[in-house]
């Protein structure tokens, strides 16, 4: 049973604008309704880049239905986060 959209859905419910989701390397769709619940309560969608993805399905689902703040690379995602954490909301 997909897993990630219920989690993605709460997220969103409990943190709103403070949520960050992340959707890297799988296959099939999961993510992509709990993507789209967290982004509908303000938080924000970052998935892995296609050419660093063993599988692209999952992040390639959020990204081409434009729920997605940046599709980077993970070391690139991690340093996003951490911007984020340190204050720097720019990107959001």
């Amino acid at each position: 049973m997909p897993s990630v959209d219920p989690m993605f859905a709460s997220i969103g419910k409990v943190y709103g604008a403070a949520a960050v989701g992340v959707v890297l390397s799988g296959m099939g769709r999961d993510g992509l309704i709990g993507a789209g619940e967290l982004a509908a309560a303000g938080g924000s969608v970052l998935a892995q880049d296609e050419a660093s993805s063993v599988v692209w399905g999952m992040p390639g689902a959020v990204t081409n239905a434009q729920l997605v703040q940046a599709v980077l690379p993970p070391d690139q995602l991690a340093r996003r986060i951490a911007e984020w954490s340190e204050g720097d909301t720019a990107w959001r």
